[in-house]
């Protein structure tokens, strides 16, 4: 399926051939607007490694498997200039990643790929992230999204502070379904096949039921997605998630509603900044939750 766009410019569903590209296009367009948007107090922006590549085409290729029609492209002759990755899960719709090529912009051709992933949504609740561009905060204010600013702890922890938490164990394939019914609860769907992606790639601790909550680390320790059903325990899993840094980390994507993770980061000595938007329309701002950045 595919749109015509100003003569040119094509807006077509995504093919696995056309990763590569895409990927390269996303990364050149990311690079540019952290340049543009780059503030006095942030570190020079730094291209996408060749590992970083690799995982954003794995992660494409996971979601043309599971739901091909959220994901689109807008190509100009042979050459891609824009890409808008979504997916329903559920009874829920996000969109993973969004942008138009340097060049290209102001054209009409991200009102088009929008469209385009707003219409496979099918009035889905919505949820995304949107950086700081103006153009991104334009086009889904536009789109009917309510903007709420997120906070992130960042900096060394101070394990000192941090209070002892007992009950939580490593999580496995078989937790799935009770996650999902909680993620049911907070974020208005569940995370399904995308689960089993993240727990190929990350850490998995969890609080079972009666007292269910769960979270996905990374690394260096930070959260990747956090879900509870009360904010002591999403306090005990950011805890021990923090507990396990070995060095720098941030936790990204608080919301004003989920100050609890804010008094976590001050605990561990954290220092509070901004970054962006998280972006909901049809959804209350889910809490206690901490989403990620790349399956929200």
């Amino acid at each position: 399926m595919s749109q015509p766009h100003h003569g040119d410019v094509t807006v077509r569903r995504l093919e696995p051939a056309d990763l590569t590209a895409t990927e390269a296009v996303s990364a050149w367009t990311f690079d540019d607007a952290d340049r543009r948007t780059r503030r006095v107090s942030d570190s020079e922006p730094k291209p996408r490694t060749a590992d970083e590549s690799a995982m954003w085409i794995e992660r494409a290729l996971h979601f043309l498997t599971h739901d091909p029609g959220g994901c689109w492209i807008a190509a100009r002759d042979d050459d891609v200039i824009g890409f808008a990755l979504s997916q329903n899960r559920g009874a829920c719709w996000y969109l993973w990643t969004y942008g138009v090529a340097p060049g290209h912009q102001g054209n009409g051709v991200g009102a088009a790929m929008m469209a385009a992933v707003l219409a496979h949504a099918d009035g889905r609740p919505g949820i995304l992230f949107s950086t700081v561009h103006p153009g991104a905060t334009r086009r889904y204010r536009l789109a009917g999204f309510e903007l709420h600013p997120q906070m992130r702890p960042v900096g060394h922890v101070d394990r000192t502070g941090i209070p002892a938490v007992s009950g939580l164990r490593d999580g496995d394939a078989d937790d799935i379904e009770w996650m999902d019914e909680l993620d049911e609860r907070r974020r208005g769907g569940g995370h399904g096949p995308d689960h089993e992606l993240l727990l190929a790639t990350e850490h998995l601790t969890v609080s079972r039921p009666p007292r269910p909550g769960y979270v996905y680390t990374r690394d260096d320790g930070g959260p990747t997605l956090l879900a509870a059903d009360d904010t002591t325990t999403a306090s005990d899993l950011l805890n021990d998630a923090l507990a396990g840094t070995p060095g720098p980390t941030l936790v990204n994507c608080i919301t004003a509603q989920n100050h609890w993770a804010i008094d976590v980061g001050l605990t561990a000595r954290l220092d509070i900044g901004q970054e962006g938007y998280l972006a909901l329309r049809g959804l209350a701002p889910p809490a206690p939750y901490l989403p990620s950045g790349h399956f929200l």
